[in-house]
């Protein structure tokens, strides 16, 4: 027997069970309206992940943005760079400041020289040959950095007269070690013993000061190879010079910066195997852009007229 459907007062629907009737019977209704629009979106959406990355234009907008995040990280390591050399050329006394700004200049007069070729390239910004002059002014100036750091090392060393002292200490030992010979055969223990720990704080100090001979002759070494290093680094980039405004020749210009450039691998070589130096032996950023060789932080350097004219006026 079937029951009889029940009897809602009219309060029912005006209840909170009603609401919650009607939002169940309207989603329901919504999902089934909205059921073939979802399925073709899910299906697009599945579609796409699958073919979109084969597409052209798809591609090239990958390799644009990639492009760029690669191109906006090498612009930042460019300009950590350009602020540790900038750096390091304005801690150089104004005499090497002017060597540097010197051959900048006659770098400059390669890059105008250069940009005349038929293979000169149309972005400065990017032309591997511009980049390897970068390279070579690099290392010039690690080299005056260097050179400064063994100056100021053997004008502290020379301000003691270190060789005089030197002779000195290698005096008093020796007379020491007579005066205790005569001990010994006097039979004179007592004194034998104090002035036996005395000879041995002197040889101890006599060490000292021949190590720190060794160390003033070695850094004299280094010095004189490196001005050498410099003059010829000098003397090669002004090469470069010559064969770019004489012959107008970009191969034969290219092929000059390339055998310089090779010629500093056993420059860089010798400067990295020094410990002491290594702040100021670290390489250019690996990128293609150019990290330039202008520091922002000297003065203009001098033209050629200019200083010719100043040391006309120190010589009078």
């Amino acid at each position: 027997m079937d029951e009889p459907a029940p009897n809602y007062p009219k309060e029912f629907f005006r209840s909170p069970h009603h609401a919650v009737f009607g939002l169940l019977t309207l989603g329901v209704g919504f999902l089934s309206a909205q059921l073939l629009p979802l399925i073709v979106g899910a299906t697009l959406y599945t579609v796409g992940w699958l073919y979109l990355p084969d597409l052209p234009f798809f591609r090239g907008w990958v390799d644009r943005r990639r492009d760029l995040a690669r191109r906006a990280l090498e612009q930042q390591k460019v300009a950590e760079f350009v602020r540790r050399r900038d750096a390091l050329v304005e801690s150089l006394a104004s005499s090497r400041r002017q060597r540097y700004n010197l051959l900048a200049e006659v770098c400059r007069d390669i890059e105008t020289a250069g940009a005349e070729t038929p293979l000169a390239s149309a972005d400065p910004n990017v032309d591997p040959r511009l980049r390897k002059l970068d390279e070579l002014m690099w290392t010039y100036l690690r080299l005056l950095g260097i050179e400064e750091s063994l100056e100021r090392f053997l004008e502290t060393e020379r301000r003691e007269n270190l060789p005089a002292m030197l002779k000195e200490a290698e005096a008093q030992a020796t007379r020491l070690s007579a005066e205790i010979d005569e001990l010994k055969a006097k039979g004179d223990v007592s004194t034998m013993d104090t002035k036996q720990r005395y000879l041995g704080s002197r040889l101890e100090r006599l060490e000292v000061l021949r190590k720190r001979n060794q160390r003033v002759q070695q850094t004299q070494e280094n010095l004189a190879l490196v001005v050498s290093e410099q003059e010829r680094l000098d003397q090669q980039i002004k090469l470069i010079r010559a064969d770019a405004v004489a012959t107008k020749n970009a191969e034969a210009l290219t092929a000059r910066i390339d055998a310089t450039v090779e010629h500093l691998d056993q420059t860089n070589k010798w400067l990295s195997e020094m410990d002491e130096f290594k702040d100021l032996v670290a390489d250019m950023p690996a990128t293609e852009l150019r990290v330039g060789y202008n520091a922002a932080a000297t003065p203009p350097p001098l033209t050629r007229v200019q200083s010719s004219a100043r040391q006309t006026v120190g010589q009078k």
